[in-house]
């Protein structure tokens, strides 16, 4: 793989950084016919780029982070209590009385969740950059969807570096292991979330699963109640994440992001599209989650 040199690199101020009147895709490609032609171009925002994907706005599919409350912070790794259930309680179901419940044993800490970029990258088909129509389009809906899947990743497998812990490897989280199909097992599921204090409030699923509580009727019933389903590739059929989300976690966002065009940097000697964000995860309440793991 080749790169291009650091000093040929054309950095644009944009019209609308935070993206409250136009799009990523087109504050870009405006940006790109400025430049040398030969350079690699960089446009920074003062957005978290995945929340610009169009068809949010036209279609009710969640990504993992829209089941959270959101937080905007300053560019640095930030404070926030976390309230972990001590070890030898964690199995323990509720009494009728406070004193006999889970949530009465928790013990709050101080705890500093850190920020971590996240991004991804896409060959440029040969001769896009001549339409920068075509390009903002192909930033918009092709560039940015990637970007979700690999935030989806990020939020339940964790970041390289482990800024992010990942929901699904959260050692606090109680599991339920049975030998049905996790479409069977959620109502059950649901409600053992709720053993800790808090309320069922999402679920992160396969799209298998998703679509099975569709054909069952389940999926209307579950809205009915306030909870959202993410349905995402990057969860085994065979688990589905059950959560008071919006308790338990804050995603938080520093409002960085930029795009870059690398001129010669794919595996072919082609262009990259590149798209990176800067994020964090607090995670408050861990106990707040169950990993359901039915058959496989």
């Amino acid at each position: 793989m080749t790169t291009s040199s650091p000093l040929k690199q054309t950095r644009q101020l944009l019209a609308d950084p935070a993206m409250t009147e136009s799009t990523p895709g087109s504050e870009f490609a405006q940006a790109a016919t400025l430049g040398n032609p030969s350079d690699d171009v960089t446009v920074t925002y003062r957005a978290y780029l995945p929340t610009a994907f169009p068809l949010f706005a036209e279609r009710p599919r969640f990504t993992v982070r829209q089941l959270m409350k959101m937080a905007t912070i300053r560019d640095d790794d930030s404070p926030y209590v976390r309230e972990p259930q001590p070890e030898q309680e964690r199995d323990t179901r509720s009494g009728v009385t406070f004193d006999t419940t889970p949530e009465s044993a928790f013990r709050p800490l101080l705890d500093e969740a850190r920020l971590t970029d996240i991004g991804v990258s896409v060959a440029v088909p040969p001769g896009l950059l001549e339409h920068p129509r075509l390009l903002a389009a192909f930033i918009d809906y092709r560039l940015l969807v990637r970007f979700g899947t690999t935030e989806n990743e990020v939020l339940l497998r964790g970041s390289p570096d482990g800024a992010v812990p990942g929901l699904l490897n959260l050692p606090e989280a109680r599991k339920l292991r049975a030998g049905r199909a996790p479409a069977d097992l959620l109502t059950e599921a649901a409600a053992l979330v709720e053993e800790t204090g808090g309320s069922c409030d999402g679920i992160v699923a396969h799209n298998a699963v998703y679509w099975q509580a569709v054909e069952s009727g389940l999926l209307s019933k579950l809205a009915e109640a306030g909870v959202r389903i993410a349905r995402t590739r990057m969860i085994p059929e065979h688990q589905v994440l059950l959560g008071d989300f919006r308790a338990a976690t804050t995603f938080l966002d520093p409002g960085v992001g930029h795009l870059r065009l690398r001129r010669g940097a794919g595996e072919d000697g082609g262009d990259l599209l590149e798209a990176g964000s800067r994020m964090g995860l607090a995670v408050h309440l861990p106990q707040h989650f169950v990993l359901l793991e039915g058959s496989a």
